[in-house]
This record gives structure tokens, C-alpha cells and sequence, in this order.
């Protein structure tokens, strides 16, 4: 009897170990998709915001906030270096011996170093900032030399008439999109083959050149964005809830902001389009497909370091909260 009875203990023991592990362990995998700040924060929003109901208005409310939060976090290098520019714009000293974008490329690699060593981004994230910076500054110095904008301004370190702290902007889009992925959980239905996504890119970056060559080609270039996202979804985590967006309608927001961004980065003249020169004037609209298109390289880029995961894999790879009994 004694026997018996230990075995149907240790069976229920298997029996409630095979049912629950499963389940913490999803809740680990999603916390894995965090750094370890990240991974305080969020316990500590959960603490607080879990008390709050779960339905109506108050859960509204509590998507919204924490969809705010959570934007701002991933535009944080992005946001330091634009709040860079707009300071330095009004205190920098005009003839300081350190010069202006000099600063801004050294506060930039500050930022960068100190994000990693805080763990507020991940190794694979600053590899998408590197491959930005180089592929920004490579298009930096053809772009300026064809006349297409200019940097006002003297600077040591600089290549040709391009002062290194320009391919940290490019930089800081591809940091957004990196870190945006992992926070929101994002994944996507009826997302295209990749290696066509790679030839569209490869197809937008070269027209950023040729285009000055030969007949622009973006027009036809935004009908193939449209024909191969047309059908893909972005589904994305914000708190307690998935919601879902069309991926288009996501780069065509995203490429609004970065149009704000560059009017405010315009009119600090950290650089400037010909039609500034004698007096800042509002980026023109018809920039917004330029960076449109800009948008589908920095995705499929990012992509190619954070592959796109299929809304199946969720129950997978074990993204559920983990809830304690």
C-alpha cells in the first residue's frame, strides 16, 4: 500500500509539473524578449496596472498610456540626438573649440555605449545602428555631393562634406525599428517571401543614386511596396491586448514622424535643402515618399537581423504572461 501510495503522489507530481512549467515558461520566453531594465520595468508596470480593471474605459486608457510609453522608449536614441540638435541649436557658442556636430558625433557614440552598458538595448541592436550608419553615410556623401542638401557648418571629423554625426539620423530610424519590434512583440500575417523584400530594397537604395542619372523610378517602386505589403499585418502586444494594423499603414506613419523630426532638425540647421538657405521653410511635403521609401529599407534591413515571426508561432516559442496560482 505504502508503494502505491508514493507512486500515485510522484504521478501527480509529474502530472502538475508537465501542466505548469509549460506555462511559466511562456512567460519567461517573453520577458527573454527584454533586456533586464526592460524586464524590471515591466514587472513593476504589471504590479500597479494589473490592479486596474481589465475592461471598458479604464483599459482603454491603461492601451493608450502604455502605447505612448512604450513609442517613446523605442525612439529613445533617436530622441536624445534630436534634443541634441534643438539644444545645441540655441546654447552652443559660435566660436567654441569643439565644433557643433564635432559634439553631436561624440555625444552620439556616449549615447550608444551608455545604452549598452545600462542595458537599455541589446548587442543586436547596436549591429542594426552600425550597418545604418554606414549604409546612411555612404548616401550622406553622393546626396551632398549632387547638391541634394548641404551641412552649413565646419567639423573635424567628417568624410568629404559630411560631418559622422548625419549617419547616426539614419541610424536612429533603424534603432527604432529594431528596438519597436522586440517591445511591441510584433509579429505579422501573409508577410511577403524575404528575398523579396530584399530585392525591393536593394531596388529603392540603388534609385536613391541612379535617379540623378537616369528617370526616377520611386513611382514605380511605391506600386511594388503596395502590390508586396498589401496583404501583410502587423500584429502587435501593447499591455494586456494584441491589436492589429495594415504594415503600410505603419510605414506611412512612421514616415510622418521622421518628416516632423526633419523639420525640426531643418530648422536648427543641422542641415539644410537649397530652398532654406536664405530662410528656413517646412521640408516639403513630397519629401514624406522619399522617406516612405527610406522606411522600407530600414525595415527590411532590421529584418534581416530580427527576422519577421508569424502570429501562429505566439503559442510556440511561448509569449504568454506567466500568472503565478
Amino acid at each position: 500500500m505504502g508503494t502505491r501510495s508514493g507512486q500515485r503522489r510522484r504521478r501527480r507530481f509529474r502530472h502538475r509539473r508537465s501542466v505548469r512549467l509549460p506555462h511559466c515558461h511562456r512567460g519567461r520566453a517573453r520577458l527573454r524578449r527584454f533586456t533586464s531594465v526592460e524586464a524590471a520595468i515591466d514587472a513593476a508596470a504589471h504590479r500597479v496596472l494589473d490592479r486596474l480593471p481589465a475592461n471598458g474605459i479604464s483599459a482603454a486608457a491603461i492601451e493608450f498610456l502604455v502605447f505612448g510609453l512604450k513609442q517613446g522608449w523605442a525612439c529613445l536614441f533617436g530622441g536624445a540626438m534630436l534634443g541634441l540638435i534643438l539644444v545645441t541649436r540655441f546654447l552652443w557658442p559660435d566660436h567654441a573649440a569643439l565644433a557643433r556636430y564635432d559634439f553631436l558625433f561624440l555625444a552620439a557614440l556616449a549615447i550608444q555605449l551608455a545604452m549598452l552598458l545600462f542595458r537599455l538595448e541589446t548587442t543586436a541592436e547596436a549591429k542594426v545602428i552600425l550597418v545604418f550608419h554606414i549604409v546612411g553615410t555612404v548616401m550622406e556623401v553622393f546626396k551632398t555631393s549632387a547638391g541634394s542638401w548641404i551641412y552649413p557648418e565646419e567639423s573635424f571629423f567628417r568624410v568629404g562634406g559630411v560631418p559622422l554625426f548625419s549617419g547616426f539620423m539614419y541610424a536612429a530610424v533603424g534603432s527604432y525599428l529594431a528596438r519597436i519590434g522586440r517591445i511591441f512583440d510584433m509579429r505579422y500575417s501573409n508577410y511577403p517571401p524575404l528575398w523579396t523584400t530584399v530585392v525591393l530594397c536593394a531596388a529603392i537604395y540603388g534609385n536613391f543614386f541612379a535617379h540623378h542619372f537616369i528617370v526616377d523610378l520611386r513611382y514605380g517602386l511605391f506600386a511594388a511596396t503596395v502590390l508586396l505589403y498589401w496583404r501583410t499585418v502587423v500584429h502587435y502586444r501593447v499591455f494586456r491586448f494584441r491589436h492589429r494594423m495594415p504594415l503600410l499603414v505603419g510605414f506611412l506613419l512612421v514616415a510622418l514622424f521622421i518628416w516632423f523630426a526633419e523639420n525640426v532638425g531643418t530648422w536648427s540647421r543641422a542641415w539644410l535643402y537649397p530652398d532654406q538657405a536664405d530662410g528656413w521653410t517646412p521640408v516639403s511635403i513630397a519629401k514624406l515618399g522619399s522617406w516612405f521609401l527610406l522606411m522600407i529599407i530600414s525595415f527590411v534591413l532590421v529584418s534581416l537581423v530580427h527576422r519577421p515571426r508569424p502570429l501562429e508561432a505566439e503559442e510556440q516559442d511561448g509569449s504568454t504572461v506567466c500568472r503565478s496560482a
